[in-house]
């Protein structure tokens, strides 16, 4: 069985990022975030957002509740106006695919790692064991 330094697989995980850097689903995150960071109207409502989550912490800190309620009414009402802008929508399903794309590399590095540990040590691979727990259950008989 092959041995592989921690390095030899640290060079191997940069080789991966850069090919998914070049995925379909990483370019479309990148044009939608240019557009977002293109869009005035978004600018300035993630800035007018911002300075009121600034005064929302203010409030709350002072025990000022019912500026509090106000302040984070206004934020509801821009994070809902900002939500409902289409380049926003696209921006944030960009995110998603991106994100669902790591999560499953992931779970498949994850996923084949466990299996290789499994049948490397003769284990069973429906069971979910290892060799040495399937080998110490077998024919013992004693609990």
């Amino acid at each position: 069985m092959a041995q592989f330094t921690k390095e030899q697989i640290v060079d191997r995980a940069t080789e991966l990022a850069k090919m998914i850097a070049e995925t379909e689903e990483v370019d479309f995150f990148k044009r939608a975030e240019e557009k977002i960071n293109q869009n005035k109207k978004v600018q300035e409502i993630i800035e007018t957002i911002k300075s009121l989550q600034k005064q929302a912490v203010n409030f709350q800190h002072y025990g000022k509740s019912e500026a509090l309620k106000q302040v984070e009414e206004k934020i509801d009402n821009l994070q809902a106006e900002l939500d409902s802008i289409p380049v926003v929508e696209e921006f944030k399903n960009s995110q998603v695919e991106v994100n669902d794309l790591l999560q499953l590399i992931a779970h498949t590095i994850s996923n084949n790692v466990t299996n290789e540990i499994i049948t490397s040590t003769g284990g069973d691979l429906l069971a979910g064991e290892t060799g040495s727990k399937v080998n110490n259950n077998s024919g013992c008989g004693c609990h």
